[in-house]
């Protein structure tokens, strides 16, 4: 079970994971200690399962960040998605139940790519349906 106060650590971890514990305390009013023993029952839990990185596409040539919502008929589903699994062109790859079957994030350097893109995906056998659309701003 997730405390109020797990939550509060996980937005503070969400915006900065290599804040030091000591930083982590004195913004939550407990010691040290109590940080490094939640954070570890966080980790064996599972509601922590890895620490990342936040990446600006932009500042390594990539002036497109795309998500793409990508539909596809039923028996397809699955081997589409392992196809996609593989892609390196995919950052983050999802299932959803919204707008479309599936969720994917790519970074592209032009236009010229994201058409190019585009056009490999709908030229998969079982896709119905593309959509993309260019993340302009991250606000949060």
């Amino acid at each position: 079970m997730v405390r109020i106060s797990d939550i509060k650590l996980i937005k503070i971890l969400l915006t900065n994971s290599r804040l030091p514990y000591t930083k982590i305390a004195d913004e939550l009013g407990v010691t040290e200690a109590a940080i490094r023993k939640r954070i570890k029952k966080l980790e064996s839990q599972g509601v922590i399962k890895k620490y990342t990185i936040y990446v600006d596409p932009k500042a390594m040539g990539y002036n497109y960040d795309v998500l793409i919502g990508l539909d596809t008929t039923p028996e397809k589903f699955i081997s589409i998605l392992n196809i996609l699994k593989e892609d390196e062109k995919v950052i983050e790859l999802y299932t959803s139940t919204g707008d479309h079957m599936i969720l994917i994030r790519t970074w592209l350097k032009d236009s010229k790519e994201l058409d190019s893109y585009i056009r490999y995906l709908e030229s998969m056998e079982g896709v119905t349906k593309v959509c993309p659309a260019i993340i302009i701003e991250r606000i949060k």
